[in-house]
């Protein structure tokens, strides 16, 4: 494997790393509010991880730049 190749993860663990639960995160992507799953099978997705990284830094940003704005 190429170290650029991206890395997907499961939708358990892309619950796991943004500590939302696996019904929210189905939830947000339902609305455009989180990575697009990568189809792997009928009943399989994954994530890839950077994209999930950079949500999750997107998120911290936001609540520290309105924590700041306030």
């Amino acid at each position: 494997m190429n170290d650029n190749s991206p890395t997907l993860v499961s939708l358990n663990d892309a619950a796991k790393m943004t500590s939302l639960s696996r019904t929210m995160v189905n939830r947000y992507r339902s609305e455009g509010r989180f990575p697009s799953a990568i189809p792997l099978g009928d009943r399989r997705v994954a994530f890839v991880r950077s994209e999930v990284i950079n949500w999750i830094q997107a998120r911290i940003d936001a609540a520290r730049s309105s924590r700041v704005a306030a």
